[in-house]
């Protein structure tokens, strides 16, 4: 490897593959005001030796090694690992080749451009220059969304709306304290999370912190789960258990779904709680305990604690103070900071470059629904991460049934980016038309009229038109 020497060594390097010495003499002097310039006649230790140097830029000749039978142009498979390897580098292939194929093939490895010889040098300079600032406004944009997703996390919750700055300043009055807490909010909302969160900013940080879902285990198996039990309390009982209660002991408990506790159950959890003691299935002795208890539910307790189905006592000793998490559908300006926050998880975890969803697409969103809430936007951009070959990610993309939802989905389902033949489109709506009638009808073309309210010889006219 050679370095040209230059003046201030602060630039950035640019890396030259090729054995072409001509076209050498011709690209340093075009270079070096702007860029050290770093030779290497060959691909070896590249990917190495890339990431060490200061390198900005790669300008790779594939015609310089067949490094394999089956790809002649032996560097594509270079820029494609240079590519995996840094996402933000610019990468210029050159070749002698003038197959329009062979450019199609650099792209799709990871160049940005491609050129072929004789190359023009003010242009390849350009190019150069050019890319290299998009890459720098991409980065800009990149660190400001980084800073904007940030700044709008709070614990492990990501948003900004005012309907999530209530929660956040809930959990905060709260977390430092004792008190029974009942974290309210349909299926997907975060409920966990809330719990996680108090937990993080209370005394009992480092302490026990258990959580049992209540509608988990069956009835027969959920108070030995939760109150332990003792050897041979029942068939199958061949040790001592503690129970989740127990092993809270100077922590928290976190019973989800607590709405689905049976009466005797809810009766036995509230002795606990009054006498802050613990008794095993079959022992004969109580434990005292010192737990903190957190609850969540998706059910309308006080409805259930009027019609007999919840212990009105139990209610109020747990129902001390209320967080309630909002729909996501009513968390205005969140979702994207969500999306972003999601993409850059699912796409680092599956070591993947982060991609990108258009306007388009967040729009979509942004009408949506989402029964699911957060979870069912996570499960989503998870599947789109994967599923998705491109960089971007865009509303053709989406289930039917959220476009079936969305105006700009159906919008840009009929109108694609690169635009739609109006004529061609109009002709397919016509045949779509006519063989649903026509089929409806049982082939009579007077019935199929009469459905589609045209006058007979037009319908006839229309047949001949599209054969059919």
């Amino acid at each position: 490897m050679t370095t040209i020497p230059v003046k201030h060594l602060a630039l950035p390097v640019v890396c030259a593959v090729t054995t072409d010495e001509v076209f050498l003499d011709e690209l340093i002097p075009e270079l070096v005001p702007w860029f050290q310039v770093a030779l290497r006649q060959d691909y070896s230790d590249l990917a190495r030796w890339t990431r060490e140097a200061r390198v900005v830029a790669v300008l790779l000749d594939i015609d310089t090694e067949e490094t394999r039978e089956e790809d002649p142009y032996g560097g594509l498979h270079v820029a494609r690992e240079l590519r995996t390897l840094n996402p933000e580098f610019v990468i210029i292939t050159l070749s002698r080749s003038r197959s329009r194929s062979v450019e199609k093939r650099a792209q799709e490895a990871g160049a940005d451009a491609h050129f072929r010889s004789p190359v023009d040098i003010a242009e390849l300079r350009l190019t150069l220059v050019e890319a290299l600032e998009v890459r720098k406004e991409e980065s800009a944009r990149e660190a400001s969304r980084r800073q904007a997703l940030e700044a709008s996390r709070f614990q492990d919750f990501v948003g900004t709306s005012e309907a999530m700055r209530h929660v956040y300043d809930a959990i905060q009055q709260v977390a430092d304290s004792n008190i029974n807490v009942v974290i309210r909010g349909e299926s997907g909302t975060g409920k966990e999370l809330a719990a996680r969160a108090i937990v993080a900013l209370s005394g009992r940080a480092k302490r026990p912190f258990i959580r049992l879902n209540c509608a988990a285990l069956p009835e027969n198996l959920i108070e030995s789960e939760l109150f332990g039990s003792e050897r041979g309390a029942f068939t199958g009982a061949t040790e001592a258990r503690p129970g989740q209660i127990e092993l809270a002991d100077g922590g928290t408990l976190f019973l989800d779904e607590i709405a689905t506790l049976t009466l005797p159950l809810q009766t036995k959890l509230l002795r606990v709680l009054e006498d802050r003691q613990v008794q095993r299935l079959g022992g004969r002795t109580s434990k005292r305990i010192d737990f903190r208890l957190l609850c969540a539910t998706n059910e309308p307790l006080e409805e259930m604690a009027r019609t007999g189905r919840f212990r009105e006592d139990l209610y109020y000793r747990i129902h001390v103070v209320p967080i309630q998490l909002p729909p996501l559908r009513e968390r205005a300006g969140d979702i994207p900071l969500l999306c972003d926050y999601f993409l850059q998880l699912h796409c680092r975890a599956n070591g993947m470059a982060v991609k990108r969803m258009n306007d388009e697409l967040l729009q979509v969103f942004e009408q949506y629904a989402w029964p699911g809430n957060v979870r069912e936007l996570e499960n989503l951009i998870q599947r789109l991460v994967i599923t998705v070959r491109g960089e971007e990610i865009r509303a053709n993309h989406l289930p039917q049934k959220m476009v079936a939802h969305s105006t700009a989905a159906q919008e840009a389902a009929l109108i694609p980016d690169e635009g739609t033949d109006f004529d061609e489109q109009v002709r397919r709506l016509e045949i779509a038309l006519l063989n649903g009638a026509l089929r409806r009808a049982q082939g009579s073309k007077a019935a199929a009229a009469r459905l589609l309210q045209i006058d007979p010889q037009r319908m006839k006219y229309l047949c001949r038109k599209y054969s059919l």
